[in-house]
């Protein structure tokens, strides 16, 4: 009934149109791109159909390739669950979640380890990224935790934390004379309303347009450096509550004027609805809710 079945074309179709790339296809499948290629040509030649359009940068499904790939996900993912079901209960305790590399750093990493002590024989898997994965599309993943500006009202919430943007300054920081330079730090970061969150916005609320005139500003691409810098003295930081908030239980920074705060997103921990009946889903959203508590 199976035997003429293309299983090797089928999964490397799904891997492509989940990942909208032949290449990282290539890479989650452990093969050559040139691989990759042949297997779905192969199987646009048995069907008669053209599954991708592609382009220089990435490939899209036609909606033929959409049609199919809802099928061969949806049974692919029967067959892991099948085979889940079936093995020892010791090897079904893992929860694989994904989030931004600055959250899992700065705030995930440092408490995971209180999880691993309560809850022993569950594995926490965490994948980060900056690109905001379709859960109902990638079966793999079982939870995001990410900063929302917009939500997704098909996936089921738990709220986390209210984000805004303060200063902070490394302890017994004092504001140096009028004559004397002052180091702004910042990184690219952005907020719900789309507002920019810079350092000309919070001087203008703080009545401190003055500090722009004799600043030197040192600009970071990733949020963990600038507040590492700051950390390390070289200057007062705008960053995110969240972001920072071990940093402030360590006594490693203090808010200067945390009065004046700028608006920004909501940290929320999301999953496919259903997601959060599963006993392991449900234990570490139990514990997240411990940790804001």
């Amino acid at each position: 009934m199976f035997a003429k079945l293309p299983l090797t074309a089928l999964r490397a179709f799904e891997s492509a149109a989940r990942l909208g790339s032949f290449k990282a296809a290539a890479d989650e499948l452990v093969v050559t791109a040139a691989a990759i290629s042949y297997q779905i040509k192969r199987l646009e030649s048995d069907l008669g159909l053209l599954l991708f359009q592609r382009s220089a940068q990435r490939v899209t499904l036609t909606p033929a390739g959409e049609q199919l790939y809802r099928q061969v996900h949806h049974g692919l993912a029967g067959l892991h669950q099948a085979l889940a079901a079936l093995r020892p209960a010791c090897d079904q305790q893992q929860i694989t979640l994904t989030t931004t590399a600055a959250f899992a750093s700065l705030w995930l990493i440092p408490r995971l380890g209180d999880f691993h002590r309560r809850h022993s024989d569950i594995q926490v898997r965490v994948q980060t990224g900056n690109e905001v994965l379709d859960l109902h599309r990638d079966h793999s993943l079982d939870l995001a935790l990410r900063a929302e500006f917009n939500t997704d009202p098909t996936l089921y919430r738990l709220p986390l934390l209210t984000e805004y943007f303060a200063v902070y300054t490394p302890p017994g920081w004092q504001e140096p004379p009028a004559d004397q330079p002052l180091v702004l730090i910042e990184a690219p970061w952005v907020s719900a309303s789309g507002a920019a969150i810079n350092w000309g916005r919070w001087c203008k609320l703080a009545d401190k347009p003055q500090w722009l005139q004799r600043a030197r500003t040192h600009h970071y691409d990733d949020e963990h450096h600038a507040l590492q810098a700051a950390i390390a003295g070289h200057g007062l930081v705008l960053a995110s509550n969240v972001l920072v908030a071990d940093s402030l239980r360590l006594g490693l920074l203090q808010p200067w004027r945390e009065d004046i705060r700028l608006p920004a997103a909501q940290y929320n921990a999301v999953c496919v609805p259903g997601q959060e009946r599963r006993p392991v889903v449900r234990m570490f959203l139990d514990w997240l809710r411990k940790q804001i508590d």
